[in-house]
């Protein structure tokens, strides 16, 4: 097997060009083509669907949302790396679809479409994606609301304290954000955040957080 450092210089090297597609204007290569060429080189390589809480009971479902919009979110390790990506739930137009009409047949393509993502940034197929290029800073608002999620689990589980302590802070910066949301619409989601000096002010705050 190949040796960390050269995973990706060997995925982003594998040709696929045979095996894209092309729907409403946009290029993929379909979820089963790209975990086949991920495992034929890493076998032990595993993905995992992050999943929401819906009731205080600890179920779950394999999406999210914010009473708003939802998307899904999956992480995919290779020889001992997970990246994790997020993808919004939309329709076949490529739109957001509302929180409340959401199915989980929806759900579904859009996690098949979140793995070929994260595996794109493991190196396969990755050029695939570069007509998707985002403006500099639309990609830091999106890099910063990533990680600020990644954190939030791990804060949150470190104490019921320490989970209420996140949610205060989570909804103060999204008030912040949103002077003109209604108290009933601020959920803490900082997904509803695109102003980068609130997220690095929020992401600070959060790593502060302690037992």
């Amino acid at each position: 097997m190949a040796e960390k450092n050269s995973v990706f210089n060997e995925l982003n090297a594998v040709d696929v060009k045979d095996k894209i597609r092309e729907k409403n204007g946009l290029k993929y290569i379909s979820w089963a083509s790209a975990w086949a060429e991920v495992k034929k080189r890493y076998p032990g390589a595993t993905f995992k669907v992050y999943k929401q809480i819906v009731d205080d009971g600890g179920n779950t479902r394999p999406w999210h949302d914010d009473t708003r919009t939802g998307w899904v979110e999956v992480g995919v390790t290779i020889d001992g790396n997970e990246i994790i990506e997020t993808l919004a739930i939309m329709d076949y137009k490529n739109q957001s679809i509302p929180a409340d009409q959401i199915t989980s047949v929806n759900a579904n393509k859009s996690l098949k479409r979140c793995l070929v993502k994260a595996i794109a940034m493991h190196g396969l197929g990755l050029y695939i994606y570069e007509g998707e290029d985002l403006p500099e800073e639309t990609g830091k608002v999106i890099e910063l609301q990533n990680d600020i999620m990644s954190i939030i689990k791990k804060k949150a589980a470190l104490s019921d304290g320490a989970k209420e302590k996140v949610g205060v802070l989570c909804k103060n910066a999204e008030k912040e954000a949103n002077p003109h949301f209604e108290e009933s619409e601020i959920t803490g989601n900082p997904k509803n955040i695109d102003d980068i000096d609130i997220l690095e002010k929020l992401k600070r705050q959060l790593l502060g957080i302690r037992k």
